[in-house]
């Protein structure tokens, strides 16, 4: 029985192979009709493979092994390719580039005729290049340390991508002490999300992620100050992360806390200007940026944006501590849903934000969140209506309705199988 579940995880992977290796032809035109069907088998291969990843409680050894050797191929694939002309990933060379010549990127804009002889052949097509970055400190040392390797947006890519690999040696550390299959690290490997968004078009979220994959084995193995600090170091790369601190709620101690705030703050002083915090375009990214933000785009005509992002903030929050009141031992999914829940009720969804939850994913209890992974794939059909003149940022209206709806019949579907437990227990037992 367990050689025919072998079998379908090696077919389904050869699967992803195929289909990913034919998004990666196809990917100058993201979003277009023949990228989007390939990305969308590979989505439904991903999903068919979870069920498999989650019905097996043990495969043979080589069943991980050629699955980790699948991923990386199709890694390698993508990594090859250039990315678009105006992806984040140029951002991030100017930012590193800036910094190493002296330059504050909370200041500099990057449009200003004084700063053109500034730019190298790929800055000059960052997008957004009226605004000042908007990424905090730590992802702003992380784009000086690879500029100062090399200075390109194939460097980034190649750093994302070691990255991804760390992230899947960890998992397999934290599936192995929470007792769980090494399999399950297929879950995130295969991710075809991964693919595209970290060795296609390289994106910071990935080192974010990292970051947090070393908190939870930190936390696993009790090492509660690396756990702590990891933990602000993952925040200031992006703000996300910040949700989760009820999870660490005597878990760690005053004085890892008190450690990891004092580092995490060492790393803005080298931006302050004139007594101010950096912040860069962080406030017109909340004012003006919409994309892909249901509950937010829903609220945002009755209430200011800073009180809606406040309130997703609490949202995730809250999620957090109602986690940690329920949850005595730690499991992976508890950083997942506190993310989620955050993401939901934010203005911008792009895919790649997803990444942040991906190692998290390891349980049949994040179900919802895998099939966000996949369902949020037509999203990239902006990409494809930027390319042929249509405006950027509002999506059709058949896009959302696929990607939440496929959400909403799931979540209401688990919902009616676990309000039938009970009925049937009782029906299958009617003397207890």
């Amino acid at each position: 029985m367990k050689g025919n579940h072998a079998s379908r995880v090696h077919i389904l992977g050869g699967t992803l192979v195929v289909a990913l290796t034919l998004c990666s032809r196809n990917f100058a035109d993201r979003g277009g009709p023949y990228f989007m069907a390939c990305l969308t088998i590979a989505g439904i291969a991903y999903l068919v493979a979870v069920r498999e990843f989650f019905a097996t409680s043990k495969f043979p050894r080589h069943v991980l092994v050629i699955g980790l050797v699948l991923s990386a191929a199709w890694h390698i694939e993508l990594l090859r390719l250039r990315p678009g002309a105006d992806d984040d990933i140029h951002r991030y060379v100017w930012d590193g580039r800036l910094q190493r010549l002296g330059y504050n990127p909370y200041i500099v804009i990057a449009s200003d005729p004084a700063a053109k002889g500034l730019h190298t052949a790929e800055t000059r097509t960052m997008n957004n290049p009226d605004l000042p970055s908007p990424y905090p400190p730590g992802a702003q040392l992380f784009f000086r340390a690879v500029t100062a390797i090399h200075e390109s947006a194939f460097a980034f890519k190649v750093a994302f991508v070691f990255c991804d690999f760390a992230i899947v040696l960890l998992l397999l550390d934290v599936l192995r002490r929470t007792q769980n299959p090494d399999h399950l690290v297929l879950v995130f490997a295969w991710n075809p999300l991964l693919a595209v968004e970290v060795a296609g078009s390289g994106h910071i979220d990935i080192v974010g992620a990292l970051l947090l994959v070393v908190s939870a084995a930190a936390l696993v193995r009790r090492w509660r100050a690396t756990a702590a600090v990891a933990l602000g170091l993952a925040i200031a790369v992006k703000f996300l992360p910040l949700v989760l601190v009820p999870l660490y709620w005597k878990r760690v101690r005053i004085r890892d806390a008190t450690l990891a705030i004092g580092i995490v703050g060492l790393l803005f002083v080298p931006f302050f200007y004139h007594g101010r915090i950096p912040m860069g375009s962080l406030g017109t990214y909340l004012q003006n940026f919409r994309f892909n933000g249901p509950i937010f785009g829903a609220l945002d005509r009755v209430a200011p944006p800073r009180l809606l992002a406040a309130m997703a903030l609490l949202a995730g929050l809250a999620t957090a501590a109602w986690l940690r009141n329920t949850k005595r031992e730690w499991s992976p999914d508890m950083f997942a849903w506190p993310m989620a829940i955050t993401l939901l009720c934010a203005p911008v969804v792009f895919p790649w934000y997803l990444l942040w939850m991906l190692p998290f994913l390891t349980s049949a209890s994040t179900l919802l969140m895998i099939l966000w992974t996949v369902s949020i794939i037509p999203t990239y059909i902006m990409w494809h209506v930027r390319t042929v003149g249509g405006t950027w940022g509002k999506l059709p209206a058949w896009v959302m309705l696929v990607e939440y709806g496929c959400l909403a019949i799931a979540a209401s579907a688990i919902a009616w199988h676990r309000s039938m437990r009970p009925a049937i227990s009782v029906s299958r037992h009617p003397g207890a």
